[in-house]
């Protein structure tokens, strides 16, 4: 059930939280040099912190091969299962895709970059006693200065948009209760999907909590977020958001 109150409760953290049954979702977009190291990392740290637990994987139409190790990982393991877009649509849309075919208690977010470190994934759980959305926030950024700026850009406009959510929108690595997907409905195919989750969640009367999470350079690939066309698609998806209802 959602939490109507407007603040995190705390508490001690029974056990329990961390047996819980976890879905990891990782959305793809040519991730090539870093895909297979980031899964296998998940991999052998699920059972640690879940009793129960599936890694999805959502390609979103990647064209350097990373298509072919999603396949070869699907192949090797019972609990990774794969979604594949035929062309590009969208870091939202790769989401929504992820988010759908989840199954378990609890969701998480995790980028397939390899700038998390996964063992992280306990501090979420743990908070997740007192909250429905656990949400990560990099205190320092291991990006380039043009990305870093676009993200401070952007939380701002964020928050001049819709109001204040949390530190960090983008951050990819969060936790979800399951049935907060059933509760909101996401329309976003850009990186405002962050927001519009948020949003939804926040008038819906589910708690949101923040905690810090390591942040490491990227050593493979490119990040996409930085393309203008992206940042347009994101701009528009913002704009075109509207503030729901509250919670009575």
């Amino acid at each position: 059930m959602a939490r109507r109150d407007n603040h995190p409760r705390v508490g001690v953290v029974p056990t329990r939280v961390l047996n819980a049954a976890v879905s990891v979702v990782i959305p793809i977009y040519n991730e090539v040099g870093s895909l297979e190291r980031v899964v296998g990392g998940v991999a052998a740290a699920l059972p640690e912190l879940a009793v129960e637990h599936e890694i999805v994987l959502v390609d979103d139409g990647s064209s350097d091969g990373s298509g072919a190790i999603v396949d070869r990982l699907v192949a090797e393991s019972s609990v990774v299962k794969a979604f594949k877009h035929d062309k590009r649509q969208g870091y939202g849309a790769a989401l929504r895709t992820g988010f759908a075919a989840a199954s378990k208690d609890w969701v998480v977010l995790f980028p397939a970059d390899g700038q998390f470190d996964i063992s992280e994934l306990r501090g979420l759980l743990q908070r997740g006693s007192s909250a429905d959305l656990v949400v990560g926030y990099r205190r320092l950024r291991r990006d380039g200065i043009v990305r870093a700026l676009n993200a401070w850009l952007w939380n701002r406009a964020v928050r001049l948009r819709v109001g204040y959510l949390c530190q960090d929108i983008d951050c990819g690595f969060k936790l979800f209760r399951r049935e907060i997907f059933d509760q909101v409905r996401l329309s976003c195919d850009s990186a405002a999907i962050d927001t519009e989750l948020l949003m939804q969640a926040r008038s819906q009367g589910y708690v949101i909590d923040e905690i810090e999470v390591t942040h490491r350079p990227r050593l493979a690939g490119r990040a996409s977020g930085a393309e203008i066309g992206v940042i347009l698609r994101a701009v528009r998806d913002l704009l075109g958001l509207r503030r729901p209802l509250s919670a009575g």
